[in-house]
């Protein structure tokens, strides 16, 4: 592994590649440190840290979006939206393409149709850019979380609103801008990259937290961690890390054989191929989905009960609703689960037809052993699919409730569980597996030795290239 990290930087291209997203990553990074103007950092920070220790439907909402922002609500910084409206627009336009007609045959015109659609993505980006800023900077005032000089008069909270949503859209924006260029120059997804830089950053305060509340004593006391829980820690999360690895690449192989052709005396064709199915197709966002809705339930029944008066005769089912509707609750976790199987199957109905598939199948002359090509080849395609789904499902809901049970019985905060599952650990996980696919394919390509032992010489590979 060291030698093959080693031969990235004797590839020039490679090379550059690599730092240029390095120095991407730095300036993203640079970012977060610079503050929105008129917001009280510190009484902003103190009450984040109130509504995360009381796990409130807001701190649950600062929790979700700093995933995808890279950094922390928290913190009101130019980049404290990240890139979660650019995300949030383009899965809209992937939702409405599976049921609107015109945008599938816009798509289906090649580049030009791509590029109208990423254009009308950014421009549903820069609309919930201003409408995402609107409300996170009406609750900072509503919160008394903005500077007093900013509230004496209409025109300067005028001002304040002005310069914040700006500042805020231009920030999520440059980091739009950010993604594509190391789509361009640098190496891997951007988008992808940018998020996993974000969720990356935040482990050194999790493994300070570990390191300071560390109790080698057998009889830890509370709020500290033992060296059973230490060890219980680790294990679980090596063992975590490695399902999620195992199910990211995991796939339902289905034999395909390819028809034969009789052309004069030579025979064509007759290839044995297989069709990979993946058994995580939806990939994060049925948790996404789930995770995202299931944040309104706690804030709008805490906020009923908070409303209700104490000798109202509603004050009982208001009490009961927001105390079973908060994180790691019975109910919390049914339904949490549930809707990831509900998001899992609609995602993977939306995205995969195996009606195309089938056809795609009989009109390149391939067939599925002991079927029919057409309806029948169709038919069992979808019953794979469903099985597989609800596998996949399976895991992403054992990987979605394991950062809230880790909670709830060890006393470990979220800011340290969350690296036990959630969206944060698949998506590191599916950006590090594609990143190392894409520098294995540059590294066999030019005859280097890969990540999993693959390609020729090295020493042979820089003598060729030096007799160049």
């Amino acid at each position: 592994m060291f030698s093959a990290f080693a031969n990235i930087f004797r590839i020039a291209d490679l090379r550059n590649r690599v730092l240029f997203t390095l120095a991407v990553l730095a300036i993203y990074r640079i970012g977060f440190w610079i503050p929105v103007v008129g917001v009280d950092q510190s009484a902003l920070v103190q009450n984040a840290k109130t509504a995360a220790t009381n796990a409130t439907g807001f701190g649950r909402l600062l929790q979700f979006a700093s995933i995808f922002s890279g950094g922390s609500l928290g913190q009101s910084t130019i980049f404290g939206l990240g890139i979660m409206p650019y995300i949030t627009s383009s899965i809209i336009f992937q939702l409405v393409q599976a049921v609107y007609p015109p945008l599938q045959d816009l798509k289906k015109e090649g580049i030009s149709g791509q590029q109208k659609l990423m254009e009308w993505t950014r421009y549903l980006a820069v609309g919930l850019c201003i409408v995402q800023g609107y409300i996170w900077l009406n609750y900072l005032r509503t919160s008394n979380l903005v500077q007093p000089m900013f509230l004496q008069s209409a025109p300067q909270m005028m001002v304040f609103f002005v310069v914040g949503i700006t500042t805020l859209t231009a920030g999520s924006l440059f980091l739009m801008w950010l993604g594509e260029q190391i789509d361009k120059y640098g190496i891997g997804n951007g988008v992808s990259i940018i998020l996993t830089a974000g969720i990356l950053s935040r482990m050194p305060n999790a493994i300070g937290w570990v390191v300071e509340n560390f109790d080698p004593r057998q009889s830890a006391e509370p709020g500290k961690i033992g060296i059973a829980g230490l060890a219980v820690l680790v294990a679980s999360f090596v063992a975590i890390t490695a399902g999620a690895v195992l199910m990211t690449v995991a796939t339902r192989r289905i034999p395909i054989q390819q028809a034969k052709h009789t052309r004069g005396r030579k025979v064509y064709g007759g290839q044995k191929h297989y069709l990979p199915l993946r058994i995580n197709h939806s990939g994060v966002m049925p948790i996404i989905f789930a995770s995202s809705l299931m944040i309104f339930p706690s804030a709008i029944f805490g906020a009923w009960d908070n409303a209700t008066a104490q000798d109202s005769a509603l004050k009982a089912v208001t009490t009961f609703l927001a105390r079973e509707s908060q994180i790691g609750t019975f109910p919390y976790i049914v339904c949490e689960i549930a809707m990831i199987y509900f998001f899992a199957y609609f995602w993977t109905t939306v995205q995969m037809s195996p009606d195309d598939m089938a056809k795609q199948l009989k009109e390149h002359g391939s067939f599925i052993p002991g079927l029919r090509p057409g309806p029948r080849t169709a038919e069992y395609l979808q019953t794979v699919l469903w099985r597989i789904t609800y596998v996949g499902a399976g895991f992403l809901a054992i990987i979605a409730v394991i950062p809230t049970l880790v909670t709830q019985a060890m006393g470990i905060p979220f800011q340290v569980s969350q690296f036990l599952g959630g969206t944060g650990l698949l998506i590191v996980v599916s950006v590090g597996l594609d990143l190392i696919q894409r520098l294995e394919a540059n590294l066999v390509m030019r005859n280097y030795e890969g990540f999993l032992g693959q390609g020729g010489d090295a020493r042979g590979a820089r003598m060729r290239s030096v007799r160049e």
